[in-house]
């Protein structure tokens, strides 16, 4: 349109200005609030680890010897149920050779253990289920979140088929135990469904186009250091459960050496040699301590790297991995030392969750750099 060249310039209708955040604008979704449903997972996955943990450490993990999704989650109602529960309790090996006379008391102690650990993985399947649904229907997911979202409903299902492969192996042949490779399994899996809850929530816990943006600034270095120390506290993580699983953990209470001398005696007695890494109650402690002894090097490798970051933030949360890597050290060792009791095993079990979650916030940091204010020191 013409215009006067004497027209007042105040007078002129202002062009659309550019608004921000046009990478969230309509795909944003209910982000909050899936965070908060993520973090009770979190939270409730976290319970299960711990009283799994202690299913195991009261030798409660065989005591209901089948396995059934829906019918399970009824209890013995009375007492002719009882006693149904506790003959085929005693048709497997653990009570044949290891716990012969069990009194009804006895045998409801480890079955309310087992149970209450089976109800709370339910649960755990029922508020995935629930909040899933809730989000779908009401289109709130974020774009490219619904695959994430079902992958976790996915490994939930896997960890339960897991832990019932987990309890068969200990229902046959002369087996006191599960399997302690099964077991491991089993723990690794939860900490890694622990891992992708935490990676989710800290990724909704910021707008897209921020992770966007911090992308840009991410330190390549010190994330991909983030990564071997991540990928290296799981493999210590499994080789606890493996240590749990046989029980090595009270093989040899002394410290630094196991026994008289730096190695363990007679670490490959059992044929074939492979099944000493893992049924030799010392050779699986000691390969547990090794690991420990590198996982706590490279860790404070990684901290000393981490001081020079150019983020505060990344720096507080690379230091604080590095105080729990090295309580968690001190706590391994007096676990060792006291022939692993209940309420200090379980504690170094529930350490060691909190280490994982930590590295994991760390390299989230390093991978997505939070900028602070210059007072603070960005």
């Amino acid at each position: 349109m013409a215009r006067s060249i004497f027209e007042d310039v105040a007078e002129t209708t202002p062009a659309d200005t550019p608004q921000g955040g046009m990478i969230d604008a309509g795909r944003g979704g209910a982000r909050i609030a899936i965070r908060a449903w993520l973090i009770l997972l979190g939270v409730l996955v976290v319970l299960m680890v711990v009283v799994g943990g202690l299913t195991r450490l009261t030798d409660s993990g065989l005591s209901i010897t089948e396995w059934a999704p829906l019918r399970g989650a009824i209890p013995p109602l009375n007492p002719a149920d009882w006693a149904a529960e506790l003959e085929r309790y005693r048709a497997i090996p653990e009570y044949q050779i290891q716990n012969k006379g069990m009194t009804m008391a006895q045998f409801k102690f480890i079955y309310w253990w087992e149970w209450g650990h089976r109800q709370l993985g339910r649960f755990v399947g029922l508020v995935w289920g629930i909040g899933f649904l809730y989000f779908l229907l009401r289109r709130q997911i974020p774009v490219g979140w619904t695959p994430k979202l079902l992958l976790l409903g996915a490994l939930g299902g896997l960890q339960g088929a897991i832990g019932w492969w987990m309890v068969a192996s200990g229902l046959t042949g002369t087996m006191l135990d599960v399997a302690s490779y099964r077991l491991a399994t089993h723990l690794g899996l939860a900490f890694v469904i622990v891992g992708f809850i935490t990676w989710y929530a800290l990724q909704l816990s910021r707008p897209e186009r921020e992770l966007m943006q911090a992308r840009r600034s991410r330190e390549s270095r010190l994330f991909g250091l983030g990564t071997v120390f991540l990928a290296m506290c799981l493999v210590q993580i499994i080789l606890g459960a493996l240590v749990a699983g046989i029980d090595a953990g009270r093989a040899f209470p002394t410290w630094p050496l196991m026994g008289d001398g730096f190695f363990p005696p007679d670490p490959f007695a059992q044929t074939p040699v492979w099944r000493n890494f893992f049924e030799d109650a010392g050779l699986v402690q000691f390969i547990h301590r090794m690991m420990g002894y590198a996982l706590l090097a490279f860790g404070l490798y990684v901290g000393a790297r981490a001081t020079k970051s150019t983020y505060r933030a990344t720096r507080k949360a690379f230091a604080a991995a590095g105080l729990l890597l090295i309580a968690q050290m001190v706590i391994g060792i007096v676990t060792v030392l006291y022939s692993a009791p209940l309420e200090i095993a379980i504690f170094h079990q529930l350490i060691a969750v909190f280490l994982w979650l930590a590295i994991i916030r760390a390299r989230f940091y390093a991978g997505y750099p939070l900028a602070g204010t210059i007072r603070d020191g960005v």
